[in-house]
């Protein structure tokens, strides 16, 4: 049953928060555990798709990636909590949505009890999380929360607004452009989160878009 009211949506990972540092260690010490050329630099330069997509795009084998998932999950929150810090302007772009009458709505593709410890450890004024969903797949969980904005900073998250009728925001905090945001479809792009509450006061924040189909 969809939640009646007004919310706005977030992306996680280098849009509200900056966990670079801790990716980079955290896959590095997950590859020499497992034997596996895994590029701790690369991933987290290019943060945004599902970790079993990341693993098979390093070539891990097929029947070692669940466990590999569960080995990075266990390894995560000593290594990588503690070296994230929030970006610039995301605790002030969640107090002007609840000034504004909204809820926070945080969709994210992190693994959900990780991302938790982020948002408690950081003091994110997050309403709703919501974890392990990617690009088309966030819009599940803005239509249901009832966000009529989402921002992020990569093209999937462009997508998943677009997929549920939601204006798209985008952010260069993260590793695409803004000519590749734009031309994904967002509506407007910042280069941080400190540029959203000016534009925020401006919008309704009522009546979603149809979604794009």
């Amino acid at each position: 049953m969809a939640v009646v009211g007004t919310a706005v949506g977030f992306d996680l990972d280098m849009t509200l928060i900056d966990p670079r540092p801790g990716m980079v260690a955290v896959m590095n010490a997950l590859g020499e555990e497992a034997g596996l050329p895994l590029d701790g630099e690369h991933f987290a330069a290019n943060l945004g798709p599902p970790l079993d997509m990341v693993l098979r795009d390093f070539g891990a084998p097929e029947d070692r990636i669940g466990a590999l998932v569960d080995r990075f999950r266990q390894l995560y929150p000593e290594i990588v909590i503690p070296e994230t810090v929030a970006l610039p302007g995301a605790h002030e772009a969640l107090a002007a949505v609840h000034e504004a009458g909204g809820r926070t709505v945080v969709v994210t593709g992190k693994y959900g009890p990780n991302a938790a410890l982020h948002v408690k450890a950081l003091g994110l004024a997050v309403d709703v999380l919501v974890g392990e969903l990617w690009s088309d797949g966030k819009a599940v969980a803005l239509r249901e929360h009832g966000a009529t904005i989402y921002a992020g900073d990569h093209l999937g998250d462009v997508r998943g607004a677009l997929a549920a009728g939601a204006v798209p925001v985008g952010v260069t905090t993260g590793p695409c452009s803004r000519a590749e945001l734009l031309e994904a479809g967002a509506e407007v792009v910042f280069e941080s989160l400190a540029e959203f509450p000016a534009w925020l006061s401006r919008q309704p924040l009522s009546g979603a878009r149809e979604p794009v189909r």
